[in-house]
């Protein structure tokens, strides 16, 4: 078992697109004081207006700009690294970062994913569980391993699929539960409160719950 420990956390969260679940951290106290970064692959994207409407500092590292994904691995950890961030938080990021940002941030790196993991990973979780015909759907937060969407659980929420619903009626109700569930496993993670057992984390209770 590997326990984390209380940390006052500089956390950087990862985002590329119009950033719902940063603003659900920022709307966070217990979190949001520790947001010191939010690190987009995209300019222009409606997360950096919420970062900086915030007072976050916010920076923009693009892939194209470099030669290859380690160039652009190297490029992000450097960013990270300046500004001293030791905890990360993907909210809606979508690339992967190779092993030489792994190497610094495993355990401190949560991810968040539309649909009950082991099932439905990759980009179109939303998708693939309706296409399956599936009667409940999900989210899940999980700290961030070598694999796609494959590393131990923290924390899950169960959706039901309506006989109605359609890929947009679906993704509201997906979306509140990962406004719920990705700020409880990040005060968790800031907090000392994980344990990790295997592939799956056990969330001691606290102040905060």
């Amino acid at each position: 078992m590997i326990a984390s420990e209380p940390m006052e956390a500089r956390i950087a969260v990862l985002v590329s697109g119009s950033g719902t679940n940063l603003q659900a951290l920022l709307d966070d106290p217990v979190i949001r004081p520790h947001i010191e970064l939010v690190l987009s692959d995209r300019d222009g994207v409606r997360s950096l207006e919420r970062a900086r409407g915030a007072g976050i500092e916010t920076a923009v590292i693009e892939p194209h700009e470099y030669a290859d994904r380690s160039d652009f691995d190297r490029a992000v950890l450097t960013c990270l690294e300046d500004r001293r961030i030791d905890t990360l938080v993907s909210a809606g990021y979508m690339r992967l970062l190779g092993k030489p940002v792994l190497d610094v941030f495993e355990g401190r790196w949560l991810n968040i994913h539309p649909a009950l993991l082991p099932s439905f990973p990759g980009m179109h979780g939303v998708s693939d569980a309706l296409a399956y015909g599936v009667k409940v759907a999900g989210v899940t937060v999980f700290l961030v391993d070598e694999g796609v969407d494959t590393g131990p659980i923290v924390a899950q929420e169960a959706v039901e699929v309506l006989p109605e619903d359609d890929w947009d009626s679906l993704e509201v109700r997906i979306h509140a539960a990962e406004h719920r569930q990705l700020p409880l496993a990040v005060r968790a993670l800031i907090e000392g409160r994980l344990e990790v057992e295997g592939r799956r984390v056990r969330v001691r209770e606290g102040a905060h719950e």
